[in-house]
């Protein structure tokens, strides 16, 4: 299942269709609190060596990370991310990289994930960590249609 905006608390439903989600194929399989699991393909997601682009599994990664910070903070407030770091460890040439995100922190202010991201033979080709800032929602941050 791609991730819609309406799905996503305080997202901006009039910027659907340039969601970078969309673009990248990322689809969230498991919408999950404790456990967020989404898929990306490498097809299209290249670098100029053939290999998934980084910058793809950041996105995977901000995207996983990012969703689950919103689910944690609302209605009362909005994730905005604050800091990724990705280490990447394996080169992936094809197929279909997962990424699963648990908590490390959610707290008030602050929510921190942890997103490893598995090619098709489990194999940790990434491992990320987002802190999102939980600001205060306001009238508006409201859903624009």
């Amino acid at each position: 299942m791609t991730p819609a905006p309406e799905d996503i608390p305080g997202a901006d439903l009039a910027a659907a269709p340039e969601q970078l989600t969309s673009k990248l194929g990322i689809e969230i399989t498991r919408w999950d609190a404790d456990r967020l699991v989404g898929t990306m393909p490498v097809k299209g997601n290249r670098q100029p060596y053939g290999l998934l682009h980084g910058g793809a599994n950041a996105a995977l990664a901000e995207t996983l990370g990012s969703v689950a910070a919103a689910m944690h903070a609302a209605p009362e407030r909005l994730a905005v991310g604050l800091e990724l770091s990705c280490t990447h460890h394996r080169a992936v040439t094809e197929g279909v990289v997962t990424g699963v995100c648990t908590p490390i922190h959610r707290g008030r202010s602050t929510a921190t994930y942890e997103i490893v991201i598995t090619d098709e033979q489990d194999r940790r080709a990434c491992t990320a960590r987002l802190t999102c800032f939980l600001k205060e929602a306001t009238a508006k941050d409201q859903p624009k249609v």
